[in-house]
C-alpha cells in the first residue's frame, strides 16, 4: 500500500476563516485533537505574524505529527539568512516549514513587482536557506493552477527551483479554488511527467466552486501524495478541502482504502464525529446537520419506506456503518413516518412495542396532529420520546409546574449603565410539596441573559431529588420560528441541550407566546434527561 500525508492546515488556513479567531489555548487543544487524529502534519500558524500564532509556538504541545510554521519565501534584495520576517518563521523551531511563494507571473510581476528572474531566485535561496538549517522543507506554490493555465514554462519553474532547492514537498494551490477535477487531475499528470516525482507533491484546494474534496481526490488519482486540508472545511471564502469527509473516504472508499494507507487508524476514524463537534463548541457555532460523515443527519431517515428498509438490512440506505466514524443512525419521527419508521425510533428509546399494537397507530395520529399544529418532530427527538411515552402510558410523574412568572425590567447598573434584567419565579410540586424558587438572569457583567435563561435557572433550582442531574445540563442552541403570520402568529421554539457526558438532545414547544414556546421546550429538556439518567423504561 502507498503512503498518503495527511497535512492540517486549521490552526493557520482554518482561522483565516470569516468570523473565526482561535485563542492559544484553543489552538493546543485543536491540536492535540488533530494528533489524536492521526494526522501527519499540523501547520501552526505563522510565527510573527500576530501575538497569538507566536505565542503558540513559544508553547506548543508536544505532538507525534509533525508541528509545521508556515511563512513566506525571503523578500527580494534580502538574503534569506537576514530577513526577519524569514527569521519570525525559522526561530519558531519546528521541525518543518512551509513557505508560500508565487508561481503565478502576472502576481509576480503585478503584486510582487518584480521579475520572474527574481522570484525564482528568492525561491531558491529561500528554500536552500531551510534545508542549511536541517528543517523539512515545503514550498506552497501559490496560484499554481491559475499561473500553469497562463504560462506553463514559469509556473513549472518555480516549483522546479525549489525542488532542486531540496524541498520535501511541493504543494500544488489552487487558491482561488475555480479549477474543477478533471484540469486539477491533467495539471498534476502534466507535472509529474515533467519531473516533479508524485510522492513530492501536495495538493491544496479551496471550496468556491464546492469541489474542493473532488479536486483533492483528483489529485490524488494523478499521483499527488499530501492532502491538505482543515477539519469541517475551515478556511478562507467558502473554505477548504474538508478532511473531515476526505479521511473517512480515504479510509473507507475504494479505490482509496485498499491502495493507500494514512496514519489514521480505525480507533481514531471512530472519534472524528467527536473531534468535528469538538471544533464546533469552541466555534461557538451550531454543526451542520447535513455535513457527510459526522453530521448528525448524515443517517437520518425519515421516510417510512427508508426506516423499513433500515430495520432488515442498514447496508439498503447507508453506504457506511455509522460508528465507524463515531456518528449514530436516526429515525426522525414526522408525519411522514410508518410504523416501521416509529417502532424501530421507540425501540432506540429503550421502548419496545409489539408489531400491530393500537398505540402505534394512536402515536402517529398524535404526531401528525401536533404538526398540524406547528409542532416539528423531525429534529426535536427528545419532545417525540415524551410524547410517545404519554401516549403509552410510561411517563413518569417527575414534578409538576403549577405557575411560573416572568417579568424583564430596564435599570441602570452600579456603573450607571441601563440594563435589562430578567427575573423568574416558578413554583414546582416535587416530592409532595410546593417549592418556589426565584432567579434573574444576569451575567458577570450585569447585563441581561434573556428570560428563558432566567426561567432555566430557576426551575432547576430546586427540584428536590432531581436537581443535582441537572448540575451538568446547559443550553446550547436556541432557534425560533414563526409557523403562522399575522395577528394570528404561532411560535415554534426549539432547544438544543448538552450535559458533561457531551449528549446532545434536541426539544420543541410551540404557543401564541414565544416564553411559553421556551417554557414548553425547557420542560422538555429537563424531563428527558431525568429519565435518562434515572434509567427509566
Amino acid at each position: 500500500m502507498e503512503r498518503l500525508y495527511l497535512y492540517d492546515t486549521t490552526l493557520r488556513d482554518g482561522q483565516q476563516t470569516q468570523g473565526v479567531q482561535f485563542s492559544t489555548d484553543e489552538k493546543r487543544q485543536i491540536a492535540q485533537a488533530l494528533d489524536t487524529l492521526g494526522v501527519d502534519y499540523i501547520e501552526g500558524g505563522w510565527p510573527g505574524a500576530n501575538p497569538t500564532d507566536s505565542a503558540f509556538f513559544d508553547a506548543a504541545p508536544a505532538t507525534r505529527a509533525t508541528m509545521t510554521a508556515f511563512g513566506m519565501t525571503a523578500r527580494n534584495g534580502i538574503s534569506a539568512a537576514n530577513d526577519d520576517v524569514l527569521a519570525a518563521v525559522t526561530n519558531a523551531g519546528t521541525p518543518a516549514v512551509c513557505l508560500v511563494g508565487k508561481t503565478h507571473d502576472f502576481h509576480v510581476t503585478r503584486a510582487l513587482g518584480i521579475t520572474l528572474e527574481e522570484n525564482t531566485a528568492n525561491i531558491t535561496r529561500s528554500v536552500a536557506h531551510l534545508v542549511s538549517l536541517g528543517r523539512e522543507a515545503l514550498f506552497d506554490a501559490e496560484h499554481f493552477f491559475d499561473g500553469y493555465r497562463a504560462n506553463p514554462d514559469y509556473a513549472m519553474q518555480a516549483i522546479r527551483a525549489a525542488h532542486e532547492a531540496g524541498a520535501r514537498w511541493i504543494v500544488l494551490c489552487d487558491t482561488n479554488g475555480g479549477t474543477l477535477p478533471a484540469e486539477v487531475g491533467r495539471i498534476v499528470g502534466e507535472v509529474i511527467a515533467a519531473g516533479i516525482p508524485g510522492d513530492r507533491l501536495g495538493i491544496h484546494t479551496h471550496d468556491d466552486t464546492e469541489n474542493a474534496v473532488a479536486c483533492t481526490l483528483a489529485a490524488i488519482d494523478a499521483g499527488a501524495r499530501q492532502v491538505q486540508g482543515t477539519l469541517n472545511g475551515l478556511g478562507e471564502r467558502c473554505g477548504n478541502a474538508n478532511l473531515t469527509a476526505l479521511i473517512p473516504i480515504l479510509s473507507l472508499k475504494e479505490p482509496y482504502a485498499s491502495r493507500f494507507e494514512t496514519g489514521v487508524t480505525r480507533k481514531a476514524l471512530a472519534g472524528l464525529t467527536r473531534t468535528a463537534r469538538m471544533l464546533d463548541e469552541i466555534l461557538n457555532r451550531v454543526p451542520q446537520k447535513q455535513a457527510g460523515f459526522v453530521g448528525s443527519a448524515a443517517f437520518a431517515h425519515k421516510a417510512g419506506l427508508h426506516a423499513s428498509a433500515i430495520l432488515k438490512d442498514p447496508s439498503t440506505y447507508e453506504h457506511i456503518d455509522p460508528a465507524t466514524v463515531g456518528n449514530a443512525r436516526i429515525i426522525p419521527m414526522s408525519n411522514q413516518a410508518g410504523q416501521s419508521n416509529l417502532r424501530r425510533r421507540l425501540a432506540e428509546a429503550g421502548l419496545k412495542v409489539a408489531k400491530g399494537d393500537p398505540a402505534l397507530a394512536a402515536i402517529l395520529d398524535e404526531v401528525k396532529a401536533r404538526e398540524a399544529e406547528g409542532y416539528s418532530y423531525d429534529t426535536a427527538q427528545a419532545s417525540f420520546e415524551l410524547l410517545a411515552r404519554s401516549v403509552l402510558g410510561r411517563m413518569p410523574e417527575l414534578f409538576e409546574v403549577k405557575r411560573y412568572r416572568v417579568t424583564v425590567e430596564r435599570r441602570k447598573n452600579k456603573y450607571d449603565q441601563m440594563i435589562s434584567l430578567s427575573e423568574a419565579v416558578v413554583v414546582v410540586k416535587v416530592d409532595g410539596e410546593k417549592r418556589l424558587s426565584v432567579s434573574e438572569s444576569m451575567d458577570e457583567t450585569g447585563g441581561d441573559r434573556g428570560p428563558v435563561n432566567a426561567l432555566s435557572k430557576a426551575l432547576a433550582k430546586d427540584l428536590g431529588q432531581y436537581s443535582a442531574l441537572l448540575e451538568d445540563m446547559r443550553l446550547v442552541d436556541f432557534k425560533v420560528r414563526i409557523t403562522q403570520g399575522g395577528t394570528e402568529a404561532v411560535t415554534r421554539v426549539i432547544i438544543d441541550s448538552e450535559d458533561g457526558q457531551g449528549v446532545r438532545w434536541s426539544t420543541v414547544g410551540v404557543s401564541a407566546n414565544i416564553v411559553d414556546a421556551s417554557f414548553e421546550a425547557l420542560l422538555d429538556a429537563i424531563r428527558w434527561k431525568l429519565i435518562r439518567d434515572r434509567g427509566e423504561t
